[in-house]
């Protein structure tokens, strides 16, 4: 990967997590690694554990940034968050899997938070 991809990766993931706080979530964990995967984001709410995928873009010529989140990076995200749930979880948490799309265009930022976006069974 590229120092400017990376770059623009980081700067998604800042984003997105300021964007969380605004809303009262509580960052848990940034970049959970589990061997060569890892999830961009934990985030707790009221009970509520989400793992947020964050994907971000330099203008929309490639398409929206949260349609690149596809079967293989969902179950890629699934193993992972088993692994934190198995070492972290709580069983009075709720599990869900959110995406974070920033969109750099410029100087604007956009946003977009899919909230539940996909399911996965996620029992350890």
């Amino acid at each position: 990967m590229s120092a400017a991809r990376q770059a623009l990766g980081e700067f998604g993931e800042r984003v997105a997590e300021r964007w969380l706080r605004l809303r009262g979530w509580r960052v848990v964990q940034r970049r959970f690694r589990t061997g060569h995967r890892d999830i961009d984001l934990v985030v707790e709410h009221e009970g509520m554990v989400a793992f947020v995928e964050v994907k971000a873009r330099r203008g929309d010529t490639f398409g929206d940034p949260v349609g690149a989140v596809n079967w293989k990076k969902q179950k890629e995200l699934g193993r992972s968050a088993r692994v934190w749930i198995a070492r972290h979880g709580r069983g009075s948490d709720a599990y869900r899997f959110d995406v974070i799309g920033v969109l750099v265009d410029g100087s604007r930022v956009r946003v977009r938070h899919v909230e539940d976006a996909f399911s996965l069974h996620l029992s350890a």
